[in-house]
């Protein structure tokens, strides 16, 4: 029997990251922005898909082989005889880093090849990151963005600004997504890099006129985070949880912000803040891009630890 198709996609990037350690020494991590959500949303117990290209070498193998064990749905991964794309990441204190990949295997990416039905499956479907700032991905991401919104499904949206975004032909792309997005996150340091040389909440002003039908999500860290929706705001404080590392939080809380929406559709708002919130400080409580299970959520929301 053939398994039904996801009901959350997350279309973007998977690479791996180099990181230089103190010793001058090199680590690889599994990573990329939109392939975590898509891992936070398969832990979570959501039927979840990452719908991306992978590069057919080890790095790919291992990032195929990592879908896999967290439950996303390998009918969307495509592994293709290119390059893989990294990130090469000099320094984290402060954050330095760049990408190599100008012709990798995640630019090759054919949504055409996707199962049959796909779209009918899907509820709501993610875009983000470095993905929308190279071309020609980034093109194919924005006409399937569009056209699955005029089809009525429910877009979200995480910029997770990154240098790439800084290029002249982004803004048009940051636009397109946001006009049709319902759901945004964004952190401080985004909309610093969005907006340049705007405060926060004129940045926040901005986006709103971009995407006027979206509940935006801002994200503080320990700060907490804040939603806000057609004139009214909800705030919901930082779980306490001993921080281990603050990697992948971000991805973290859009991946829980929407499987709660999927998991518990007739919840309030409040509610869904509450599980994003609690889904990053899991993942803030390990070190690495770590994505949480459902269990230790719910634990966490129960007053656990």
């Amino acid at each position: 029997m053939t398994p039904s198709l996801p009901e959350y996609l997350v279309f973007g990037e998977a690479l791996t990251d180099f990181i230089r350690q103190d010793d001058g020494s090199w680590q690889a991590h599994p990573g990329g922005a939109c392939w975590n959500v898509a891992r936070v949303g398969a832990r979570l117990g959501v039927a979840t898909a990452f719908a991306g290209s992978v590069s057919q070498d080890i790095f790919g193998s291992q990032l195929a082989q990592l879908s896999c064990e967290a439950g996303l749905d390998a009918r969307y991964l495509q592994q293709l005889p290119h390059s893989p794309l990294l990130a090469m990441v000099p320094s984290t204190r402060p954050p330095r880093y760049f990408f190599v990949g100008d012709d990798s295997a995640d630019l090759h990416f054919d949504p055409s090849l996707l199962p049959e039905g796909w779209q009918a499956a899907a509820r709501i479907v993610h875009f983000g990151c470095i993905s929308l700032a190279r071309p020609p991905l980034a093109d194919r991401l924005v006409e399937l963005a569009l056209s699955l919104a005029a089809a009525g499904k429910r877009i979200a949206f995480d910029p997770n600004f990154r240098a790439p975004m800084a290029s002249p032909g982004y803004r048009a792309v940051f636009a397109a997504i946001a006009a049709v997005a319902h759901c945004i996150k964004v952190s401080d340091e985004d909309l610093a890099g969005l907006f340049p040389g705007l405060d926060p909440a004129a940045a926040l002003a901005e986006l709103r006129v971009l995407a006027p039908q979206a509940e935006l999500l801002l994200t503080r860290g320990a700060e907490g985070m804040t939603l806000l929706h057609g004139g009214h705001e909800w705030v919901q404080p930082a779980f306490a949880v001993t921080v281990r590392d603050t990697v992948g939080c971000g991805d973290a809380a859009m991946g829980g912000w929407m499987a709660s929406r999927l998991l518990q559709p007739g919840a309030d708002v409040q509610t869904h803040l509450r599980y994003a919130a609690a889904t990053a400080a899991c993942a803030a409580a390990h070190t690495g891009a770590y994505a949480p299970t459902r269990a230790e959520v719910e634990t966490l929301l129960e007053g656990g630890r």
